[in-house]
């Protein structure tokens, strides 16, 4: 499996939000953009660490930075998790896991002391040029979903 590292150019992508309305990368051109990628909507960890980035939208966009969720679920299951927990950001589906595995965050990992190949909660932030082209600035894999946001806004002094 292969990781992104700072500096690496970010995988285009075009994926179906919670409505089924796409979303690419370029949609964010001129901007930087919080890619963050979750095993499973409707779970405690998943949602825990989306309440998270969704109370610290308003920081997070006062200092430049959108917030976009991806997982495995259907587009079906991303709308019930958006109305559940109240989410103000777009979730986007890769069932096919395309975009997980050009990100590296789809692979073998440890679950409960057993390998098991999965979703690898990660997070990247991409600055995304005016053509729509992203370069990785930040990429973090194997995080906790308890207090991640927050650690993560401590390095961005957001």
């Amino acid at each position: 499996m292969t990781q992104l590292t700072p500096g690496d150019i970010a995988p285009a992508f075009t994926l179906p939000d919670a409505d089924g309305k796409p979303v690419s990368l370029s949609d964010y051109a001129g901007g930087r953009v919080i890619v963050y990628f979750f095993p499973a909507a409707l779970t405690p960890g998943c949602s825990l660490e989306a309440v998270d980035f969704d109370a610290a939208m308003a920081d997070l966009a006062a200092a430049g930075y959108q917030v976009v969720g991806v997982s495995p679920d259907s587009t079906a299951k991303l709308a019930t998790f958006r109305e559940r927990d109240h989410l103000r950001f777009p979730l986007l589906a890769d069932p096919a896991r395309d975009v997980l595995g050009a990100y590296g965050a789809f692979g073998t990992k440890m679950l409960y002391g057993k390998q098991v190949e999965g979703v690898i909660r990660s997070t990247f932030i991409v600055d995304v040029d005016a053509a729509g082209a992203g370069v990785v600035k930040v990429a973090q894999y194997n995080v906790r979903a308890t207090g991640h946001v927050a650690k993560l806004r401590r390095e961005l002094g957001v």
